[in-house]
């Protein structure tokens, strides 16, 4: 059940499950993306969590506001007011695509409320020569531009996010674009979404970076630049697998996340 918070000068809503140390779930921006369309399907395998699953500001149920901040930047800020709002001192972050890039906003900002991250394909960070974008920004932004986009458009971006197309079931589909035409965000094309690359060695939680091998939206050649970056990173690349990780291959996901929030995985570096 979707809740809604007064963060000072905007609503957010979210959608509160589990119990446990608590963990913060950021969407991507795609067309139709919400928090439980991008999460949903993996929540029970974390029901020892506290689980917050955000609408972030101009999708799903949350309201855009007025802005002339870079977006990134924007809800970072939102999502913080959020945790404040809840009693969240301190929390896990998990973000895929826009979401991973406002954790990692949240992360070089506001340290002291982060325990662990994990980015599923993040964007924020972009090489010297973009553009041209990859095959699925391009379908993002253009699905962005159209006045009134039709199914087959969104049938079209779906199956650009999953290396097996079977997974771009017609539920999925009409879902994403029911949810599409109820929030269409009014953005420049493309969108400000700020520059997070001159602050990335400013993360110092650990880091876990997931990534599909044949991921067409943000490439994995893309990776390295962000790995370097961040001085407690690690990556896993999941082959056979594009932009949505946590959807394509949940299991793996699942079992992967889980233990890197347990302390697996990076807890030799943080020694």
């Amino acid at each position: 059940m979707t809740s809604t918070l007064d963060v000072g000068d905007a609503r957010l809503a979210y959608t509160e499950a589990g119990s446990g140390s608590p963990v913060v779930w950021l969407h991507g921006s795609g067309p139709g993306a919400t928090g439980m369309s991008n999460f949903g399907g993996n929540l029970p395998a974390f029901e020892d969590y506290r689980n917050i699953v955000v609408d972030l500001p101009g999708w799903g149920e949350s309201p855009r506001p007025e802005t002339d901040e870079p977006l990134i930047f924007h809800a970072a800020d939102r999502v913080c007011r959020a945790m404040t709002a809840l009693g969240i001192e301190r929390a896990h972050l998990v973000g895929n695509s826009y979401g991973g890039a406002v954790a990692m906003r949240i992360a070089m900002r506001y340290p002291e409320r982060v325990d662990r991250v994990v980015l599923m394909a993040p964007g924020g960070v972009l090489p010297s020569d973009a553009p041209p974008w990859p095959a699925g920004l391009e379908r993002l932004f253009g699905y962005m531009a159209a006045e009134r986009p039709s199914r087959e458009a969104m049938a079209e971006f779906v199956r650009l996010m999953v290396y097996d197309e079977s997974l771009a079931t017609e539920a999925l589909i009409d879902e994403r674009y029911e949810s599409s035409l109820r929030a269409h965000p009014e953005l420049p094309i493309p969108p400000n979404f700020g520059d997070l690359t001159p602050d990335l060695g400013r993360i110092a939680a650990p880091t876990l970076l997931l990534w599909g091998r044949e991921d067409q939206t943000v490439p994995l050649a893309w990776a390295p630049r962000i790995l370097a970056g961040i001085p407690n990173a690690e990556l896993r690349v999941l082959p056979h697998c594009r932009h949505w990780v946590q959807y394509e291959r949940a299991p793996e996901f699942n079992h992967i996340v889980r233990e890197f929030l347990q302390g697996g995985a990076a807890a030799a570096l943080e020694g």
